[in-house]
């Protein structure tokens, strides 16, 4: 599967990525990667290690420069006009750099003078994020006494501090308990409300709850983008087939798969379910050279079979990233 080439422009894409490519010596990171992330959306960057997430997020928060292509923040170019996009960004990377001998307040404060906040100003935005995170109860603590949870909504706390338009956030539940992850997935769903966010993970279950659309990179080339639906939809295999039937009375459940074994285009049949409650039926899976729906539901009604169910076999977004990455 390829990706969807995405248009030159998009209006509504708060970030246009084109063509990037990123090498370091003789290695390729990014080669022509392309995306867009539209306003207001939760954008899931996935792949396997060394596939290129980090180097595209690294560019994209000008951390690193790219070897060639276009970035732009909101209609403004990265290569030209970076001061501006960092000031529009919040980033959260996957170490959270924090002082853990600050304490959590002198810390904003630290982020919010960088920021260029005045003292009042400073202390309404500590006093608002610190609200929006959840860490007033730890505001006067040390961080390094803080939990591994409560550091990352430290870390998101300097990312937001100066309400910036576009969060990207790295691995962000890494290394939490799965207490902390649901409380770090739950905000970041808030988060996106009100930010466009970027987050690269590799947890396939979080990005499916959290994320709007994914992309996946894999050796420096985006293979996918669209929804999790969307994917799953596109990677449907119409010559894999699931099959549930009620048997005609006195037929067994071979007898079931060699009928269906024997139609024209059939590969292969497989019982993979039997069950008697509540009615017996039983489930195959059958593998064909074309999507044959329409004969099996002829033969079905022909030989006296009920038919329960029969469609494509889906794919799972674990199994999509499977099959994009297999080579990995």
């Amino acid at each position: 599967m390829t990706a969807t080439a995405t248009s030159s422009t998009n209006p509504a894409a708060v970030i246009q990525v084109r063509d990037l490519v990123k090498k370091y010596d003789t290695k390729l990171a990014l080669n022509g990667v392309s995306f867009d992330v539209r306003a207001g959306e939760i954008l899931g960057l996935l792949g396997p290690n060394g596939a290129g997430k980090s180097t595209s997020m690294k560019i994209l928060t000008t951390y690193v420069s790219a070897t060639s292509g276009q970035v732009t923040v909101d209609g403004k170019d990265l290569a030209s006009d970076a001061v501006a996009i960092r000031a529009m960004l919040g980033y959260l990377p996957e170490s959270t750099p924090l002082y853990n001998d600050m304490v959590v307040y002198d810390y904003l404060t630290y982020v919010g003078e960088m920021r260029g906040f005045d003292g009042a100003t400073c202390k309404k935005r500590i006093a608002e994020v610190a609200a929006t995170v959840g860490i007033r109860d730890v505001i006067g603590m040390a961080i390094g006494t803080l939990s591994k949870g409560y550091k990352q909504r430290v870390g998101l706390a300097q990312a937001l501090l100066h309400n910036p338009k576009i969060l990207i956030l790295d691995e962000p539940t890494s290394g939490l308990d799965p207490n902390q992850i649901v409380e770090i997935r739950n905000l970041i769903r808030d988060l996106g409300k009100n930010h466009t966010v970027i987050l690269s993970s590799h947890n396939l279950a979080e990005v499916r709850q959290i994320c709007d659309r994914i992309v996946i990179i894999h050796r420096g080339a985006v293979v996918a983008d669209g929804t999790v639906d969307e994917l799953e939809g596109k990677m449907a295999n119409s010559h894999r087939l699931v099959v549930a039937l009620t048997p005609a009375a006195g037929t067994q459940a071979d007898a079931v798969r060699s009928g269906l074994a024997g139609l024209p285009g059939v590969r292969s049949a497989v019982l993979s379910h039997h069950s008697t409650l509540p009615v017996a039926a039983d489930t195959f899976e059958i593998e064909a050279t074309t999507d044959i729906r329409p004969e099996i539901a002829k033969w079905a009604q022909t030989a006296g079979h009920g038919l329960v169910e029969l469609r494509r076999k889906s794919m799972d977004l674990e199994s999509i990233f499977q099959q994009l990455t297999h080579d990995a």
